[in-house]
């Protein structure tokens, strides 16, 4: 049986992605997914003869299969890219997703731990080797709003780095990187988890954070972790490392005000971005208005006394 020629076109384009800009193999394996549907949805049609019409029945079948408006708009970005490339490396004549857009859907804010559940959480003794590591890596989170894979791909130089100067450099998103502060609680989290570190990791290993095996902790052992240390603890909601990153955000925000520093120490590209946390600021100033303002409660209604 003949290989479809479309998939030979996808291997060079995520090729060219990997190698000329750089992006991470999450995002090349994301842009592989979302053109391997788009094969599947336009039914074999060769891609030289797809069309807006081919398009739009693609759309409106992932809308149908209930796929938000937000992950819809990703897939359209990246078929947008992938027909650009076609234009310009294989002399195609036309994008089939110009003016296309994807369907609204609500916009889900991201999720914060409160103050008090963050101090509940870090602030639980650790016993042992790994406590000790998973606690430093949730401070290490909540210090420094960083990514997961940022925080796995550190090194044990950038941990003895963090004790000296509070400060680590980091790789983010399109391999840009950014300095960011370490707080005290985390520094001292650190310390405590370089002095357990050798019980787990295997000689050699130059790994910040280890897993049982001893080598670099992979990022489902992190996830799994947090999770398990937050249910130990009786907090009332799933917590994962986002979760950590997105409580940085909110309750720097709600302290400072200051959009842009944020913006910065989370290495958000554009503000528009970091903007999302000002609604989850706003949320925050609405419930204590409603809570505290005389004015703003709510008095059930008065009804007349019988005589």
């Amino acid at each position: 049986m003949a290989r479809d020629p479309r998939l030979k076109l996808l291997e060079e384009f995520l090729d060219q992605l990997a190698h000329q800009r750089r992006l991470s193999p999450g995002t090349a394996r994301n842009y592989a997914r979302a053109l391997e549907e788009l094969f599947a949805l336009t039914d074999g049609v060769p891609l030289e003869k797809l069309e807006p019409q081919h398009m739009r029945r693609a759309v409106s079948e992932l809308h149908a299969r209930g796929i938000s408006g937000r992950t819809i708009a990703y897939r359209l970005s990246g078929w947008r890219g992938f027909f650009n490339w076609l234009i310009k490396h294989h002399g195609f004549s036309h994008n089939p997703c110009t003016g296309l857009r994807a369907p609204k859907s609500p916009k889900a804010l991201p999720k914060a731990l409160s103050p008090d559940l963050m101090a509940r959480l870090l602030e639980t003794p650790a016993d042992g080797a790994a406590q000790s590591r998973d606690k430093a890596m949730f401070e290490l989170f909540y210090s420094s709003g960083l990514r997961l894979a940022e925080l796995l791909s550190l090194d044990v130089a950038d941990g003895e780095g963090m004790r000296r100067q509070a400060e680590v450099t980091v790789t983010g998103k399109g391999a840009k990187t950014r300095m960011v502060p370490v707080g005290s609680k985390a520094c001292a989290a650190i310390a405590a988890w370089l002095a357990e570190r050798g019980k787990l990791a295997t000689p050699g290993e130059t790994a910040l954070f280890v897993g049982t095996r001893g080598r670099r902790i992979a990022p489902s052992s992190v996830r799994y972790a947090l999770a398990h240390w937050a249910r130990r603890l009786g907090l009332p909601q799933h917590v994962h490392p986002h979760m950590l990153r997105h409580s940085f955000a909110t309750h720097v925000l709600q302290s400072s005000g200051d959009l842009r520093a944020v913006q910065e120490m989370l290495g958000h590209s554009s503000i528009s971005t970091t903007q999302v946390y000002t609604h989850l600021d706003f949320q925050h100033l609405a419930k204590a208005y409603d809570a505290a303002h005389p004015r703003a409660k709510k008095k059930a209604p008065v009804t007349a006394k019988k005589p």
